[in-house]
């Protein structure tokens, strides 16, 4: 007959397969991470290259196009480490979604490097291709954080996800100042994207800083400090103050690709240390699972062995309502493996319930954005604004009504609900 024991036996169990599965993720994620830095490199000089600067920047293009191809074959590498069919359920549906996405845009990418390298395609053009393939990389490691089934786990993917989506518009304001710099002044378009790239970064760092671990904080802070920063912010201010009758001189564009280049790599230091605390979390979650595994293994060998040694053990193990109930003396033949069972049994139910509150408390962030998206994405259908206008309406409501983001877009999107029923 199966026993409690073989039942709490077959939830570690589980519970490790499910740590196995979440290290291929999250090795997964680490790859992805150094995927996406490589191709934003590439596209900051690309930028160059179709704004008119070929000669000069042509042949690091080409090196750093090899880079992130070298690197790109890495990803594809750990993708074929996921069994497909053995990793197939419910909560990986979106997760896989999105690799396919992100694999269909890796697929275009040899098509639009042929452009750039034959000046066939617009710099504003390239920056939106690159910049959706690296959204659809970054996609797929918010799911990666969304399936994560341990809370420590899940916090640093969230961590690592904030800083990760943070860099990326970090990168994209890198590009949009060049594309003003170079031309001499910003129009209000491109003034409007600086201040969406900015304010997005904000609440991806602040996101970022509350579940990153201590040094990971520091090193952040250590860089939000920096005299480069400094200098990017006032080279802000002249950005913000240029006119087409008060241009700057089309050599700032080089100024500002250094210093934000320089801090892009900054902040990929910590972008690493993130990736390396993840794996070292993700193998010391492993270890202790097998441990406990191991350890609960032994406690079924003991039981094993007194069924064996004394007929009337098994009822009196198995009668858990009776050893809650009574005292069982200590001397009694089974009467400390049955209280080891009790407690163990009691041990994993209340270190289960603590994981599944923790990992709800590390999820509040991914829920809260996927709110501002779906919210964003319907403003966006239903009033034709740009994304940036969209963000803006949610976060203006945010501050006039003294409330969250996440929840001013579920007020968006329970409104919704409600013109159609």
């Amino acid at each position: 007959m199966t026993s409690a024991l073989d039942f709490m036996l077959a939830a570690r169990r589980s519970e490790m397969q499910g740590l196995q599965a979440l290290s291929l993720t999250c090795a997964l994620v680490v790859q992805i991470s150094r995927l996406v830095h490589a191709l934003q490199r590439e596209r900051g000089y690309s930028n160059f290259c179709l704004g008119g600067q070929a000669a000069s920047h042509a042949h690091t293009l080409g090196e750093l196009s090899q880079q992130a191809l070298e690197q790109e074959q890495v990803v594809r590498a750990a993708l074929g480490q996921i069994n497909l069919e053995d990793s197939a359920s419910a909560d990986k549906a979106q997760l896989f979604t999105r690799i396919a996405y992100a694999l269909h845009a890796l697929d275009a990418l040899p098509a639009l490097r042929r452009r750039v390298r034959d000046e066939s395609v617009s710099a504003a053009d390239a920056m939106r291709q690159f910049s959706r393939l690296v959204a659809a990389l970054l996609a797929v490691v918010f799911e990666a954080a969304d399936t994560a089934v341990d809370p420590r786990v899940t916090r640093a993917l969230v961590a690592l996800f904030n800083f990760m989506q943070g860099k990326e518009l970090a990168g994209q304001e890198r590009a949009t100042g060049v594309s003003g710099f170079m031309a001499g002044y910003f129009d209000q378009a491109l003034q409007d994207r600086l201040h969406f790239l900015q304010d997005g970064q904000k609440r991806c760092f602040d996101s970022f800083v509350e579940s990153a671990d201590d040094a990971a904080r520091t090193e952040w802070e250590q860089l939000c400090k920096a005299e480069l920063v400094e200098q990017i912010e006032r080279l802000r201010q002249v950005a913000v103050r240029t006119t087409s009758t008060q241009r700057v001189q089309g050599e700032l564009g080089d100024l500002w690709f250094d210093l934000t280049s320089e801090r892009m790599d900054t902040m990929k230091l910590i972008e690493d240390h993130l990736a390396d605390s993840l794996q070292q979390l993700c193998a010391q979650k492993t270890r202790k699972a097998q441990a406990d595994l191991d350890n609960q293994r032994r406690l079924l060998r003991q039981l094993d062995q007194l069924d064996r040694d004394d007929e009337q053990g098994a009822p009196r193990l198995y009668n858990v309502q009776a050893t809650e109930l009574q005292t069982l003396p200590g001397e009694a033949p089974g009467g400390e493996v049955n209280r080891s069972l009790l407690e163990a049994l009691h041990e994993q139910t209340v270190r289960l319930q603590q994981l599944q509150d923790e990992l709800e408390q590390a999820r509040e962030t991914l829920n809260e954005r996927k709110l501002v998206e779906r919210a964003k994405g319907l403003l966006m259908s239903r009033h034709g604004l740009s994304e940036e206008a969209a963000y803006r309406t949610l976060q203006n409501a945010a501050m006039e009504r003294g409330q969250r983001l996440g929840e001013v877009a579920q007020t968006v999107l329970n409104y919704s609900d409600l013109l159609k029923q």
